[in-house]
């Protein structure tokens, strides 16, 4: 059984499951783990699933937010991510603008907790382009 990460060749798929409130966060099967830390640590929960098969893991935007909150959470954590390396997709709807720029402010003024010291010498990211809407 795969997921929208491994159907999309991406490396974080963000989106709202549907017929649900719930925003997920998904990594290919066999993510390494400090991709799925970094997720951690950008506040995002994970989930883990053990089968007699695989384990299957993804994270989610905590449900205690409100609609806002969750989609400037799910935001938020896509600077880090790029900044890291990482291939994010995010939907249109779900992406806010005001705070992916508040993220990178953070990262520039060196405010952000999962910044490392050499990501902080490097540029932060500039918005992701608007050109290809579902992949960011």
């Amino acid at each position: 059984m795969g997921n929208r990460a491994d159907d999309y060749g991406s490396d974080v798929e963000i989106y709202r499951k549907p017929l649900t409130d719930t925003i997920y966060a998904e990594t290919p099967t066999g993510a390494p783990e400090q991709l799925l830390a970094l997720l951690d640590a950008l506040g995002l929960e994970r989930k883990t699933v053990t089968t007699a098969g695989p384990v299957y893991v993804w994270h989610e935007v905590p449900e205690h937010l409100d609609e806002a909150e969750q989609k400037q959470a799910a935001t938020r954590a896509i600077p880090s991510l790029l900044l890291a390396g990482y291939v994010v997709n995010i939907p249109d709807d779900l992406f806010d603008p005001a705070a992916y720029q508040e993220a990178v402010a953070d990262i520039r003024n060196h405010r952000h907790p999962t910044a490392a010291p050499s990501a902080r010498a490097r540029p932060a990211p500039t918005a992701p382009s608007r050109a290809r809407p579902a992949r960011r």
